[in-house]
């Protein structure tokens, strides 16, 4: 009897995997653990072995196409055995989105016109389903599901929108909201930027996107739709850091250790994360969920490829030796694609060191569905006034963004204030 290749859970609420690539076509022989293909979920790569040994009978998984965990995508047997394709849970669609986090979710739905006395199960609801939903007024409940297991795909939405935009006027229990105090009613569709197409009167070249870049543009415009983004920038003295960082480094290099500044900007965070815990929180429609757990996210450049952002759990228990072990381990498994799933889930707030490359100033965007994110430029030595005299000094912007719904000016202030003021006055 053949052997089913199913997808297996990869993680803690991972429900869903996208294929990326077949490492063995149909016909090719396999042995058992040999790599078989590339999933990814959260933006991490992930080789699926072969569970046993012999020959690749079907493919059931096309490459870029969803699938359930538990679901089927592909049989092993002997040369020549016979399958039963009608098994497969594989979805056909092409995938409209990423896995995301559930709990990103629930800021777009709040949006949408549900009827309370529906009783039809929504299942899961991917982000870009939910904003396009958002923006059209559509109430889901109304909307037929094409998708695996009955799931709501972005085609189903936006075809259900345009069947409402045939009717002759609009009536009484529409699921289309018409009111012109819409936003999104303000801007006709012919001028979003995705269809928008210059004429260069040149042979342009399409550069397809990958699975990363997808669920980058997806993220970053759900979190810009969910939360009202609000920068404040205030500049710190690196003086002390920096005098403490040079006379431990070879220290820390004995362990194996690189002491990087982004200990310190952690080490800092988790300070003013203490000293305001509201920070640290997530916005739901009942009230300000504070998180008990502090764990940081590191964006980490993949170079062409985008980024991703490994979190740092539990970093209020850590050391900066602890805090800088961390940040070298995740960010060498990041950029060597050998992170797991959990890595990359449970953040409470976010750091971007957008410095690297220059940078002085940045508007990050929020990683929903944290209520902040801060970003660090570059450190530069510059001429500043202290005591009335003239100095120069290391000083770094740091630009911080955070969610108005839960922070006010004040408020976002005195947590920045807190990690500058750790900053000067270093003395861990």
């Amino acid at each position: 009897m053949a052997t089913k290749v199913l997808v297996p859970l990869l993680g803690e609420g991972v429900e869903e995997v996208t294929v990326i690539k077949w490492l063995k076509k149909e016909g090719d022989s396999v042995n058992e653990l040999e790599p078989l293909l590339e999933v990814n979920t959260d933006k991490v790569d992930t080789e699926i072995p072969a569970p046993a040994s012999g020959t690749v009978l079907k493919i059931l998984a096309e490459e870029g196409v969803p699938a359930k965990v538990g679901a089927i995508l592909a049989f092993i047997g002997k040369p020549g055995e016979a399958v039963d394709s009608g098994q497969s849970i594989v979805g056909n669609q092409k995938a409209e989105s990423k896995t995301e986090d559930q709990r990103s979710v629930p800021a777009q739905l709040s949006t949408l016109n549900l009827q309370p006395s529906t009783k039809q199960d929504l299942g899961f609801i991917s982000p870009v389903v939910a904003k396009i939903a958002a923006e059209h007024g559509v109430n889901l409940q109304q909307v037929q599901g094409t998708g695996l297991n009955g799931r709501i795909t972005k085609n189903d939405v936006l075809n259900y929108v345009e069947s409402q935009k045939r009717r002759p006027e609009h009536v009484e229990g529409s699921n289309v909201v018409t009111s012109t105090l819409q936003p999104a009613n303000l801007q006709p569709a012919i001028f979003q930027p995705s269809n928008v197409k210059p004429d260069t009167g040149t042979l342009d070249t399409l550069i397809k996107h990958t699975a990363i870049r997808k669920q980058i543009a997806e993220h970053m415009v759900m979190s810009k739709h969910t939360s009202p983004h609000v920068l404040t920038v205030m500049e710190a003295d690196m003086s002390r850091v920096a005098r403490h960082r040079s006379a431990n480094k070879e220290t820390f290099a004995r362990d194996g250790i690189n002491l990087t500044f982004t200990a310190y900007f952690m080490t800092a965070i988790v300070a003013g994360l203490k000293a305001y815990p509201n920070v640290n929180s997530t916005w739901t429609d009942e009230g300000v969920l504070v998180h008990k757990a502090v764990n940081i996210g590191m964006a980490t450049s993949l170079g062409e490829e985008g980024l991703i952002v490994p979190v740092i759990k539990g970093a209020d228990n850590l050391s900066l030796l602890a805090m800088a072990r961390s940040v070298n381990d995740l960010a060498h498994r990041a950029r060597s694609k050998k992170l797991q799933p959990d890595d990359v889930k449970g953040g409470t707030f976010t750091l971007t060191n957008h410095g690297i490359s220059g940078s002085l100033f940045a508007f990050p965007v929020i990683n929903q569905p944290q209520c902040g994110i801060l970003g660090v430029g570059a450190m530069q030595k510059r001429v500043v006034v202290i005591d009335d005299a003239i100095a120069i000094r290391p000083m770094v912007y740091l630009s911080f963004v955070f969610d108005h719904r839960i922070l006010d000016g004040a408020s976002a202030d005195w947590f920045l204030a807190k990690v500058k003021v750790t900053l000067e006055n270093w003395n861990y």
